[in-house]
């Protein structure tokens, strides 16, 4: 029998703004110009929508303080946040609303001043939010991603040149996206001699820091041909934790996707096999390989290899990040809800110069806080439900 939330709920609206500088505009512009935009996408306006789900790391009211901005007298708001993976969570919240008619039009938002407003765009909380580490003045997240990193490197082998591999295809998927922030060729030795920020992580193993705002519109399937773009239908969802402080992970080379993924396959009741186009959370270049090995696209320790063979680049089997992610295209301090961005562009046939051919279904992996928290979505075309 199938999952209730299989295929009952579609994305019918993306907005996007320019990424990069934007001076002089706060959080709150910024995220209102992407939902307006997504409304607009969806011939909607903000009197149309019922279910508003928002988060940053300025305000613990944000949800409250996006109603008032942007007037919308929402039934159902949440403002929960797991770290970068939130906004892939907030689509499994919002298909919930959905589904069960809390709300009709639900609005996911976000955005940020990290580059232009420093601490006043994405303020990061008070010390010691990390009891155990923070006393001990840890360069974090870094700190914690970079040791998952070394242990991978030390236990399976895998090589300086080979995370390289993963920032390398990014940009090349970038130099294809006109939104992309960074797309002058870069190559391996680029990266690997590239400032050291913290070991085995060069400047160019960090995602970006960026301004920058995202936003999407959700509906049921029932009411999805009403809109004037091609819907884009949830099949399937699963969140997995591990950990806050990274030094509790269980195992610094095994993520909390290898808990949620299996759920959201079932839910989707599809295969690796069947999946098209992967967006992840790439915060540093460890993320892709973890990922690719939790997901089940190789063997634990051989992440590394398929990178470096090219598989995630363009021309390779496993397009993955094709806007060039995190570490090319943009990271506004949260990055997942550019992830399902992404995926809503490819199924719709709308990603331009970096579209894969005949796409049907994408996968999507939010990453929060030190790998703490993952969140893997899977969207299918129409054709899919």
């Amino acid at each position: 029998m199938a999952h209730m939330l299989r295929g009952a709920t579609a994305i019918v609206g993306l907005g996007l703004t320019e990424f990069g500088t934007l001076p002089e505009r706060s959080h709150l512009e910024v995220m209102a110009e992407a939902a307006h935009g997504a409304l607009s996408d969806a011939g909607l306006t903000v009197k149309d929508v019922d279910g508003l789900f928002v988060s940053n790391f300025a305000s613990p009211f944000l949800a409250l303080q996006t109603a008032e901005y942007l007037g919308i007298d929402p039934t159902v708001l949440d403002s929960t946040n797991i770290g970068g993976s939130t906004f892939v969570s907030h689509v499994q919240a919002a298909a919930m609303a959905l589904a069960t008619g809390l709300c009709n039009v639900a609005l996911i938002a976000y955005g940020s001043t990290s580059r232009s407003g420093g601490r006043a765009g994405q303020t990061r909380g008070p010390l010691g939010r990390v009891p155990y580490e923070d006393v001990y003045g840890p360069r974090n997240p870094i700190g914690s991603y970079a040791m998952a990193a070394a242990r991978h490197m030390h236990e399976f082998g895998t090589t300086r040149e080979q995370l390289a591999s993963v920032a390398t295809s990014a940009r090349a998927w970038a130099a294809k996206n006109r939104r992309a922030e960074m797309r002058e060729p870069m190559t391996v030795d680029d990266v690997a001699n590239a400032r050291m920020i913290c070991d085995p992580f060069t400047v160019l193993d960090c995602c970006l820091v960026s301004d920058g705002g995202a936003a999407v519109v959700m509906v049921r399937s029932e009411r999805a041909g009403d809109f004037p773009k091609p819907p884009v239908h949830l099949l399937g969802i699963g969140v997995g934790v591990t950990h806050d402080q990274i030094a509790q992970m269980p195992d610094l080379t095994v993520t909390a996707v290898a808990k949620g993924a299996p759920r959201a396959f079932e839910m989707a009741e599809i295969s690796r096999d069947d999946i098209d186009v992967m967006e992840f959370y790439d915060a540093f270049t460890i993320n892709t390989i973890l990922f690719l090995e939790d997901l089940g696209f190789c063997a634990k320790g051989e992440g590394g290899a398929l990178v470096e063979s090219g598989a995630i680049a363009p021309g390779g089997h496993l397009p993955v990040n094709t806007n060039g992610g995190g570490l090319s295209c943009v990271h506004p301090g949260m990055y997942g809800l550019f992830t399902v961005a992404e995926a809503v562009e490819q199924l719709r046939g709308e990603a331009e110069g970096r579209q894969i051919d005949g796409a049907e279904i994408a996968l999507c992996n939010g990453n929060g806080g030190k790998l703490s928290s993952q969140v893997t979505a899977i969207f299918g075309t129409g054709a899919t439900v």
